[in-house]
Parts: C-alpha cells; sequence; structure tokens
C-alpha cells in the first residue's frame, strides 16, 4: 500500500499526512516502487491530470482480486477518451514548442546573417566560399594539413553570438581527440587548412552547424557559432572497428 503512493509523488500531487516512504529493503518492495515509477512517469508524460487518490485505491483492489467497478467495456470507453485526450494534447504541446523553437529560429537567422556580414569586414577575417568565416590568430608550424580521414587533437572554445560560453576543453583541462570528418561541417573543413601548431578563430554559419536544430539547451535553432581552435597534434587516421 505504502508504495503505490509513489504514482501521487509522480503526478505532482499532495500526499496524504499519513503516507510513510517505504523502506526498499526486499526485492518485492524494489520491483513493486519500480513498477509504481514506470506508470508514474507514463501518467505524467500524457499532461493529464489523475485523481491520484482513486488511483491508489483502484491500484489497492486491482492487486487483492477484488472486483472492478467498471465493466471492461466501460474501462475501455474510459481509456479510449483518456488516449485521445491526451493526444490532442500532445499534439498541441508540440506545436506551441515548434512555434516557439522557430519565432526563435527566424530570430537567430537574422542576426546571424547581420554577424556575418559585418564580421567579414573586419581586418584578418577571411571568408571561404561556403560561407565559413576564419581569422588566423597564430600561423602553426607543422609541415602537414589534416585529412578528412584522419584524427586530431585539439584545444578549442564555442561560444555564441552573444558570448556565452557552451563548451570548453580548456575548462575540462585535456585536449579533445576526434576525426576531422566526425564533427560540424565547418571544423571539418577548417582544420583541413590548420597546420599544427595554428590557432583559428572560427565563424561558423548555422548551416555548416547544428542548422534549424540547434543542439542541446544551449545551441538554439540556425545558431552561428564562434570557436577558438589550437590543432596540437594529427594523431592519423582512426583504427578500423
Amino acid at each position: 500500500m505504502r508504495a503505490s503512493f509513489a504514482f501521487v509523488a509522480l503526478l505532482g500531487l499532495t500526499v496524504p499526512a499519513f503516507a510513510q516512504t517505504s523502506t526498499l529493503d526486499t526485492p518485492e518492495k524494489k520491483t513493486a516502487y519500480a513498477i509504481g515509477q514506470e506508470i508514474g512517469r507514463s501518467l505524467k508524460s500524457t499532461g493529464m491530470p489523475v485523481d491520484a487518490a482513486t488511483l491508489t485505491q483502484s491500484l489497492t483492489e486491482a492487486l487483492s482480486g477484488a472486483p472492478s467497478r467498471l465493466t471492461p467495456e466501460e474501462i475501455q470507453q474510459v481509456m479510449a477518451v483518456f488516449q485521445q485526450a491526451a493526444q490532442a494534447k500532445q499534439q498541441e504541446a508540440h506545436a506551441a514548442q515548434k512555434a516557439v523553437q522557430d519565432q526563435a529560429g527566424a530570430a537567430n537567422d537574422a542576426a546571424g546573417k547581420k554577424f556575418l556580414a559585418e564580421n567579414a569586414k573586419k581586418s584578418g577575417v577571411k571568408t571561404l566560399p561556403s560561407g565559413l568565416q576564419y581569422k588566423v590568430e597564430k600561423l602553426g608550424n607543422g609541415k602537414d594539413f589534416p585529412a578528412a580521414s584522419d584524427q586530431v587533437k585539439v584545444h578549442y572554445r564555442g561560444t555564441l553570438l552573444d558570448g556565452k560560453e557552451f563548451d570548453s576543453s580548456y575548462k575540462r583541462g585535456e585536449p579533445a581527440q576526434f576525426g576531422v570528418g566526425q564533427v560540424i561541417k565547418g571544423w571539418t573543413e577548417a582544420l583541413q587548412k590548420m597546420r599544427v601548431g595554428a590557432k583559428w578563430k572560427l565563424f561558423i554559419p548555422a548551416e555548416l552547424a547544428y542548422g534549424a536544430q540547434g543542439a542541446g539547451q544551449d545551441i538554439g535553432p540556425n545558431s552561428v557559432l564562434i570557436f577558438e581552435v589550437e590543432l596540437l597534434e594529427i594523431v592519423g587516421k582512426p583504427k578500423a572497428e
């Protein structure tokens, strides 16, 4: 009985004052708790209101073998209505989220194009046919250029147009190693033009980065990304898996 109150907490409803936390000291209790977590998360994900007290009572009755107070036909009808309402609610939420994303994408696209147009006029900034912009901060003394099939070791720092840092190998205290052809297009293009020891500042258009999808919580749709990239070493071609 106590384990069933996990549903109440997951649904964001008030737990009765007499409810106590069950100690998960047996496999049976752990199993019951795990089932409760799965059911609770599933119900919460629908975004639909659920009467936690009635839910708990129904579970208790079903587990004890008590007869259902609804016929199988009534249960089927109620669940069909619930599922349709939950689906409609999720579609509304997705539509609202897409509208917000589209609005943010349009704003980022306009800001990015304006930035790149102005940045292209600055001293030392070069623009490649792809739209990738870069500024050489250190030439490097290596003889070779990485190929797309090579692996490299680099230090880097990535920021958005507003200066917010979203990633940095410097902060982690160790360089990153990866395949030249396994990263965003802007990086792949730039790395093949850099010598070992070189340090460039990259200004990467959204279409050469993460595009309209963005990435994670920090990189929004159609975001121009700015990277400081230092090529430390050409490690060689990746081993076949």
